[in-house]
């Protein structure tokens, strides 16, 4: 987004910054709107987490709950309700209570490299030349040694993983023995 985006506890966070990762995601809104019904004589309320809108225009709310909460019946029964209201509208509708540990210390880690300033193009463009399907971090950054600084390869790599233009599997543990692919496509 390049805009800081809100959020209320360290599930948020970590559900905001995979929202960030996400190539698909162009737009997050945090605490888009409030949903409100009179059901059983009592007003309803609810304000979903975030609302992430992809490039195409599909739209997905989500809400981030403690697995610990699910269970209890009045965050179940919100749920449920809200569920059904996004669905109807055409919208997904996503619960979310964590994800992988090893996945989100990784995309934590990358979001350290997004910021493109801190980047020469001519080194990007290098890096960027320089991956092929199968390398490993380690290879790529001996490769280009002869012509680079210490330091200097490592950092830019990682900033192409952040931005979708090379990827790997970020279930395993980030390291030089890691294996890259290319992307297809640059992203803008």
């Amino acid at each position: 987004m390049g805009a800081h985006v809100i959020y209320e506890s360290r599930l948020e966070l970590a559900r905001l910054m995979l929202a960030d990762f996400d190539r698909a995601a162009v737009t997050i809104v945090a605490q888009p709107f409030q949903l409100s019904a009179r059901m059983g004589g009592r007003i309803r309320r609810h304000i979903p987490d975030f609302l992430l809108w992809d490039g195409i225009g599909a739209a997905t709310v989500v809400d981030v709950k403690p697995a610990g909460l699910l269970a209890e019946p009045t965050v179940t029964r919100t749920l449920a309700w809200v569920g059904k209201l996004i669905e109807a509208r055409g919208w997904q509708f996503e619960v979310w209570s964590g994800c992988d540990g090893v996945l989100l210390a990784n995309v934590r880690f990358l979001a350290g490299y997004r910021r493109s300033w801190l980047f020469s193009e001519d080194l990007l463009n290098e890096v960027r030349t320089a991956v092929g399907d199968g390398d490993t971090i380690a290879a790529v950054e001996r490769r280009l040694a002869p012509r680079h600084q210490g330091g200097t390869v490592r950092p830019a790599l990682l900033h192409l993983l952040w931005r979708g233009e090379a990827t790997a599997d970020l279930h395993q543990v980030l390291g030089g023995a890691t294996t890259l692919r290319r992307t297809r496509e640059r992203v803008p």
